[in-house]
């Protein structure tokens, strides 16, 4: 098959044949229309994380066609729409339900085995959902990863109506999905940025107020998800009223925090992480999206054009998915 893969890392990617991956029992082949961008596709250039052997084909996000089964697999048929779950999983561990992600067996998908990038993709028949009814190539590729682990800790923190929701460095998937899954769910949301065109843009699409990164954020919230880590920590965490949750997905600024620890316990304030989510949580995301969940597509590209995305997100200028089209 064709594809966008590392022959080595550090390096870069190049578009080329590789050898085209056959389903073994219990899985599928998909031949992929859509996969989005994340910051994972730049991280493995690097090395850090390195992939397990080469060549390696990146991609989290992976939505399209299957195409072929393997053998037991019961429930696919060839042609059936469907949308993969990032977080591969042993089958025996689905039996945990929504914790199934923290089974030392867990994968991710485009990171630890080959991702969407290219023309087809192999994932265990069970870590797919059909392809929400009414929503684009494009918009199904565009949740996985966002939506899913912005719902696990949004449903970790016990998100409840007319609450308010402090979003830091809106912009990347997962605090954009954070916003609106936040918003469906009736809460107040505000949002930090240091860039004052993201800030407007969050407002339009339904935050209640956004600040800027640089300052103390005068606000005070029960939720606060953040992706940014060091750089605005203390802001974030004063912001928390006693009992407010501490949600973290990232550390874009660095990997260390200081954690005022009185603050912590007389506060009674919970830290709660997360990265992609269980299979039950991805069915719970893909329900609302064929409900008509707002997803927000900063811009759609052909495959063609994937070296011109990643540099897009190295640039740190979208405010929502970056999605490669397969079939533009």
């Amino acid at each position: 098959m064709l594809a966008w893969h590392l022959p080595e890392s550090p390096g870069q990617y190049e578009w080329g044949e590789i050898p085209t991956p056959e389903p073994g029992p219990g899985e599928v082949r998909v031949a992929v229309r859509a996969s989005a961008l994340n910051h994972m596709d730049l991280w493995l250039t690097t090395g850090l994380p390195k992939p397990p052997s080469f060549p390696h084909v990146a991609g989290n996000d992976v939505a399209g066609v299957v195409d072929t089964v393997g053998e037991g697999v019961d429930a696919w048929q060839v042609g059936d729409e469907v949308v993969v779950n990032t977080a591969v999983v042993p089958n025996a561990a689905l039996e945990r339900g929504v914790d199934s992600v923290l089974d030392p067996g867990v994968k991710i998908l485009g990171e630890h085995c080959w991702g969407g990038h290219g023309e087809y993709c192999v994932v265990p028949a069970h870590q797919v959902e059909r392809r929400p009814a009414g929503r684009s190539w494009a918009e199904a590729a565009s949740y996985p990863v966002a939506a899913t682990t912005a719902w696990r800790l949004l449903r970790r923190a016990r998100l409840a109506a007319g609450e308010t929701v402090l979003v830091t460095g809106i912009g990347g998937g997962v605090a954009t999905a954070a916003m609106m899954l936040a918003l469906h769910h009736g809460a107040r949301v505000v949002v930090t940025s240091r860039d004052q065109a993201k800030r407007e843009r969050a407002v339009e699409l339904g935050a209640d107020d956004a600040f800027d990164s640089s300052a103390p954020y005068p606000v005070t919230t029960d939720i606060v998800v953040d992706s940014i880590g060091p750089a605005t920590w203390e802001y974030s965490v004063r912001t928390l009223r006693s009992g407010g949750r501490m949600c973290v997905c990232g550390g874009t600024s660095g990997q260390t925090v200081e954690l005022n620890l009185p603050r912590l316990f007389f506060k009674q304030l919970d830290v709660i992480g997360a990265t992609c989510g269980s299979q039950e949580e991805f069915r719970y995301v893909t329900g609302l999206m064929e409900d008509g969940l707002p997803v927000v597509l900063d811009e759609i590209l052909p495959l063609d054009e994937y070296p011109i995305a990643l540099e897009r997100l190295r640039e740190q200028t979208q405010l929502g998915k970056l999605v490669i089209d397969h079939t533009l």
